[in-house]
């Protein structure tokens, strides 16, 4: 049965929920507030491409009539969007007519962070990009340039990075979001999630969110899965100190006490194991470790997780037994968002565990083994010889199993004396690094020690104003990038093509990457006229038609077998080629071979523990300035539970004051009084407080989390930065403590 419009907005919530089916329409452009435009139009005409406005890549139809957008809808076409968007996905037209989006190229004008700049011509601007980046590779080599990255658009400058002959290019939401998860199912499986994550949610009997907030956290064909799997009859187990969303459509929710879930995952595989619960046949076929696994567990009893987790032991044998009632079509969702408290490899690493005693991996209704569409590359000149390895790890320290370059290690190497060797030089695309990086101070420490800052942009966010040069970028719907064919059940490839013209003197990312290319001697790396030459090369390389996929946004290949059911016989890229319950790789390196539990640092007398998230009509930080968007949600709020709230003689929408452990105090900030939130904890979305003079609209709204998170802990597994471990105390605004 298909998911109604009615059943996908009911997952998103009811205030998300208006513009989700058919997009919402422009009715505010930025420039001409007094014109109202016909909401039934189609537009003059209908262009494909996918979104920007989060990096789930939905296929998207904008609408255009003279000359404008006025509005996006789902591709009908496109596997990750079915013909509906999430409420993000729809404003997008508040991005392109955003009146704060960054106008001209800048150059600055005084210290760095004062956010004093003079507009310049392009040529100016590209001319002092090359010059500082010719006096590094000179003066340090080119290794002592980094690109921190966030967004499709990146991948013309980390092929610029590469051809320049640096290894430094880093996304924070690795070491700062997903990498736990990747680097615990590959030391499980020898593959991880990937993204669009490979789950078969649809076909779901059982599933289990821990920590992981669908509906709020809106990715687009995940909750459509969701709300089809509901409507089949699947059930809900929802761990979470906050009864967030979709604890609401839960048959458990279990308000755990924040940084215990590796006690509960132990307990609910000790009932599991020592019930004979686990899916015997797939494990004896395809696992080792297993007994090693029952030794490990058998005090790891409900009792025993009890007192760690305060979800009562009849509670965790329920559903324990409720999990594995529905296997092998039960799914323990390994979340996204998973650096929380320093032990996040060894949690994703026991989710994976779990998923594996349920026999979900490679199972209808579990996980699949996706399909993905190969095309050549393009033919490039072949890059240098092997630069050294990334400066990304600290002296003294080594994170043996990232597979990935961290960009919090990055960010220590720009300090001097901390890396092998220091980085003089950060281009920054698309992430602002003052609310994605932990400790914000050290970043700006970290600022002040660089030759040169370049910013690449499409609004003044706050890493802009640390920025030697700003280069501004037109947004997705004005340009065209890298053609996307990800790993997925069903194998395609999108494109992505201009709506309209760039506005203002903006310019695509590929263009100006190409342009710096020109200017330091690697112009050979860049050998096409536009970026729409080099995606129908690679098109036409691969044998498909490039007047089909711009007519349609996306060409949709034959799907393979992606499940055991289907006659898939599974691979384990694991060192022993079977799934590994017990890892020999981890025992090798120092670690733990099965996962172990250390109980979280308590908060001083007073405070919380100060947990953050994300809001469904919001992709963090980078919405929070979009005007249509924030007609749903303008300002974030600090969860405070009611009872504490009344004792603390705190009143509903009050503003107050956060105060971490460490003094550092927040911007004002109005209180939710609510019993969805445990005692012990506060909670806030993230993205908000900015401080950038450019943000016009953003600027002053709500409060800042990343200001209040100076404590982190780093994961020893793969540098990932656990940001969970700070706390607060409540003031009422203006009346110190």
């Amino acid at each position: 049965m298909g998911v109604t419009r009615r059943q996908f907005l009911k997952i998103g919530g009811a205030a998300a929920g208006a513009s989700v089916g058919s997009g919402l329409v422009t009715d505010w452009w930025g420039l001409d507030p007094d014109v109202v435009h016909d909401p039934a139009t189609d537009g003059d005409r209908i262009v494909p491409t996918f979104c920007e406005i989060c990096f789930w890549k939905c296929g998207v139809l904008a609408h255009v009539k003279d000359g404008r957008v006025t509005k996006i809808t789902g591709n009908p076409e496109h596997p990750l969007s079915r013909g509906r968007l999430c409420p993000r996905g729809t404003g997008g037209t508040g991005l392109l007519y955003d009146p704060d989006r960054l106008k001209k190229p800048l150059l600055r004008r005084e210290k760095r962070g004062a956010q004093s700049f003079e507009a310049v011509s392009w040529d100016d601007a590209l001319d002092t990009v090359a010059e500082g980046m010719l006096k590094i590779q000179e003066r340090y080599g080119p290794e002592a340039l980094a690109l921190y990255n966030h967004g499709y658009g990146a991948s013309w400058f980390k092929h610029l990075l590469r051809a320049y002959g640096s290894p430094n290019i880093a996304a924070p939401s690795y070491a700062q979001c997903r990498g736990p998860r990747e680097v615990g199912f590959q030391l499980t499986f020898g593959a991880g999630v990937g993204s669009p994550e490979k789950t078969d949610m649809a076909n779901s009997r059982v599933i289990t969110l821990i920590g992981s907030h669908l509906g709020e956290n809106m990715h687009n064909t995940q909750v459509q899965d969701l709300a089809t799997a509901l409507d089949r009859g699947a059930e809900l187990v929802v761990v979470d100190p906050r009864y967030s969303t979709v604890a609401g459509k839960a048959r458990y929710w279990l308000p755990i006490k924040p940084g215990t879930d590796l006690a509960l995952l132990l307990a609910w595989m000790h009932v599991i194991v020592k019930e004979g619960l686990y899916d015997r046949d797939y494990l004896d076929r395809y696992a080792i470790g297993l007994d090693e696994l029952k030794k490990h567990l058998e005090d790891k009893t409900p009792e025993w997780a009890w007192v760690q987790t305060t979800i009562r032991p009849e509670t965790i044998v329920e559903t324990a037994r409720f999990l594995a009632g529905a296997r092998p079509a039960s799914l323990v969702h390994p979340g996204r968002h998973v650096t929380w408290y320093g032990d996040d490899t060894q949690r994703s690493r026991a989710i994976a565990m779990l998923n594996a005693l349920l026999g979900s991996w490679g199972r209808r209704g579990g996980f699949v083994f996706p399909n993905q569409i190969s095309l050549p590359k393009y033919p490039y000149t072949a890059y240098g010889k092997n630069p050294p390895l990334p400066a990304d790890t600290p002296r003294g320290t080594v994170y043996p199993l990232a597979d990935a370059t961290l960009a919090s290690g990055m960010c220590d190497a720009s300090i001097p004396g901390t890396a092998d060797y220091d980085i003089k030089g950060w281009i920054v695309y698309g992430s602002n690094l003052l609310q994605s990086l932990p400790d914000p101070e050290k970043t700006k420490r970290a600022l002040q020690e660089l030759d040169l800052v370049v910013v690449v942009d499409v609004l003044p966010a706050e890493i802009a104003g640390w920025a030697d040069v700003v280069l501004p970028e037109c947004t997705y719907l004005e340009r065209c990038d890298e053609v996307h064919t990800p790993a997925y059940q069903e194998p395609f490839l999108a494109v992505r093509q201009p709506v309209v013209p760039p506005m203002y003197d903006t310019k695509p990312g590929w263009w100006i990457a190409r342009e710096i290319a020109h200017r330091i001697g690697l112009a050979d790396y860049f050998p096409w006229e536009d970026s729409i030459e080099y995606a129908k090369q690679r098109v036409k390389s691969g044998g498909f038609d490039c007047d089909v996929l711009m007519e349609k946004g996306v060409v949709v290949a034959d799907a393979g077998p992606v499940t055991i059911e289907e006659g898939l016989e599974p691979d384990f890229p694991t060192p022993s080629g079977k799934i590994e319950l017990h890892s020999e790789q981890l025992a090798d390196a120092g670690f733990d071979p099965v996962p172990n539990f250390t109980a979280p640092e308590e908060p001083p007398p007073g405070h919380f523990r100060l947990l953050f998230g994300r809001a469904p009509v919001h992709t963090f930080g980078r919405t929070t300035n979009n005007r249509f968007l924030s007609e749903v949600y303008d300002e974030n709020e600090i969860w405070v539970n009611a009872r504490m709230a009344e004792e603390l003689g705190l009143e509903n929408g009050e503003r107050v004051t956060l105060v971490n452990q460490d003094g550092v105090r927040s911007e004002p900030i109005r209180v939710k009084a609510t019993q969805r939130i445990r005692s012990d904890c506060v909670y806030m979305v993230h993205g908000y407080g900015h401080s950038a003079k450019g943000l016009r609209f953003a600027r002053g709204r709500g409060a800042d989390d990343s200001k209040l998170v100076t404590r982190y802990r780093t994961d020893p597994i793969m540098g990932g930065t656990g940001m969970n471990v700070n706390f607060v105390r409540i003031e009422r605004a203006g009346v110190p403590a």
